[in-house]
């Protein structure tokens, strides 16, 4: 029987802000997924981001994890988001024999590709390519799950620490999130190893 090589893609979010997590999304897609309806996160309006993960939490076998702003100032923010990805492939393995069994696959090898230039420690075989984003759909629909996540917890952090505006800049080094920052403190969530 032949081997049918499924391919994992990973992809993170957050690793520019200077607040907050740091997300990671693994996402295996099937056959008769709509691709149409992927593309590189950044591309997609809001909208479209949350269309397209309902989608991918109903068809496709996926995993996200998270690293938090703590252990980023502890580990830096490389190492960290390596590790959301190794959180979220062990996160997308629990599902996966599920998925497997209702996609019918009988014999079956896991190869995953991520985007960037460094792949997690995760036990597959595992590639990465710059771009990747925009290029594979499977890392694309990487994108859209750990942005989308990331995004919902900035929004629940902005009504924890509204005077900080999260919800309007996700934590990403606007002139006016540095600028409340240096008026009034950092947050519990600030990244403090990083350059204000």
């Amino acid at each position: 029987m032949a081997i049918e090589v499924l391919q994992a893609g990973f992809d993170e979010a957050g690793r520019g802000p200077l607040a907050g997590p740091v997300s990671a999304a693994c996402v295996i897609l099937p056959s008769d997924f709509p691709f149409e309806i992927l593309n590189d996160s950044k591309k997609l309006s809001e909208k479209k981001r949350e269309a397209a993960e309902a989608v991918i939490k109903e068809k496709a076998c996926w995993g996200t994890g998270l690293v938090d702003n703590s252990t980023i100032d502890r580990i830096n923010i490389l190492q960290a988001s390596l590790l959301a990805m190794k959180i979220a492939f062990d996160n997308m393995k629990l599902m996966l024999p599920q998925w497997l069994k209702e996609q019918k696959t009988g014999s079956y090898k896991i190869s995953g590709i991520t985007d960037g230039n460094f792949c997690p420690d995760v036990e597959i075989e595992c590639k990465c390519e710059p771009k990747a984003d925009g290029k594979y759909p499977c890392v694309m629909a990487a994108s859209i799950l750990a942005k989308t996540c990331r995004d919902r917890i900035m929004i629940e952090f902005d009504k924890k620490y509204p005077e900080y505006g999260y919800a309007k800049h996700k934590g990403y080094p606007t002139a006016e999130h540095i600028k409340i920052c240096r008026d009034i403190g950092p947050s519990p969530i600030q990244r403090l190893s990083f350059k204000y």
